[in-house]
C-alpha cells in the first residue's frame, strides 16, 4: 500500500486544487442551485463553479489535503452517507458524484436533520433520511445497491455500524470511508489503540488503506478507506449455522 504525502497528486474530474497563502486548497464542482451557501468561496473555472472544501468543517477535506487520495466517490456513483448532521460533507460527496450520482443522507438527531433539509433543498441528488444508522434494514425502502459508504459516526461501535450498513446495501465492488471518532469509542484504550482495533476489523471484511491522521483540523480522528471484499457480505456466524451468502442482487 502507498503511503501518504501531503500534496499528492489527486485525480478527480470533479475536483480541483489551487494554492492559496502558500497552502494548497480543494474546491469541489457546485451541483447544488444557487452553487454556493452564505459565506462559502466559490471560484469559477471554464464557466463551471467550484465550492471550497473547508478541512476544519470536513474530516473527508482534512484526509485529502493531508494526501488521501482513493478510494474518493466518482461521478455516477450512488453513496450512503452515515451521520450526515447539517450536510457539510454530504453536500460536497454530493458534488462529487455529480448530477448522475445521488448520496443518501443518514441523520437520526431531529435538530441536526432540519439543517439536513435545508441543504437537501439545494442539491437534487441528495436525500435526506431521517433514521437511526445502527438499524440500516428500516430505511431499505428508500436506498438501493450503493457503490460507496461514508460512515461519521459518534458512537462506540461506529465500526460494527459501517460494517452492518455495508453488508445491507454495499455492492460487492464498493468501498468505504470511514472517519474514526476514537473519542466515542471508550476510555479503555488510546486513540491510536482504537485505531488497531478498527482496522483489525475492517480487515476481515475488506482490503484497508493506509489510515490518514486528521490533526491538526480534527482532534482523536482519522479517516480509513476500505475496499469491500466478499467477506463483507458473509453475514455473522449464529450458533449452530454456517453464514449466509452475499445478498441476492448484490452483484459487481
Amino acid at each position: 500500500m502507498r503511503p501518504r504525502e501531503a500534496g499528492a497528486a489527486i485525480v478527480h474530474p470533479r475536483l480541483i486544487s489551487r494554492t492559496e497563502d502558500g497552502r494548497r486548497s480543494f474546491f469541489t464542482e457546485a451541483v447544488a442551485d444557487p452553487p454556493g451557501a452564505p459565506g462559502e468561496t466559490l471560484v469559477y473555472r471554464g464557466g463551471r463553479a467550484f465550492r471550497r472544501w473547508e478541512p476544519t468543517r470536513s474530516k473527508l477535506a482534512a484526509a485529502i489535503v493531508k494526501g488521501f487520495a482513493d478510494p474518493l466517490p466518482q461521478p455516477g456513483d450512488r453513496w450512503l452517507y452515515l451521520g450526515a448532521a447539517a450536510g457539510t460533507t454530504a453536500g460536497h460527496v454530493a458534488d462529487l458524484v455529480g448530477p448522475t450520482g445521488a448520496v443518501f443522507a443518514v441523520e437520526k438527531s431531529v435538530r441536526s436533520f432540519a439543517r439536513l433539509l435545508a441543504t437537501a433543498d439545494r442539491f437534487p441528488n441528495l436525500v435526506p433520511l431521517l433514521a437511526d444508522a445502527s438499524a440500516p434494514r428500516t430505511y431499505g425502502g428508500f436506498v438501493p445497491p450503493v457503490q460507496g459508504l461514508y460512515a461519521d459516526l459518534s458512537q462506540p461501535d461506529q465500526v460494527a455500524i459501517a460494517i452492518e450498513n455495508g453488508r445491507a446495501y454495499l455492492r460487492t465492488s464498493g468501498s468505504a470511508l470511514l472517519a474514526l471518532k476514537t473519542a466515542s469509542m471508550g476510555r479503555d484504550r488510546t486513540a491510536r489503540g482504537h485505531l488497531t482495533v478498527a482496522e483489525a476489523a475492517l480487515g476481515e471484511v475488506g482490503e484497508v488503506e493506509p489510515p490518514v491522521g486528521l490533526e491538526p483540523f480534527h482532534r482523536g480522528h482519522y479517516l480509513l478507506g476500505v475496499r469491500a471484499t466478499r467477506r463483507w457480505f458473509v453475514e455473522p456466524r449464529a450458533s449452530g449455522r454456517p453464514p449466509d451468502g452475499p445478498p441476492a442482487g448484490r452483484g459487481p
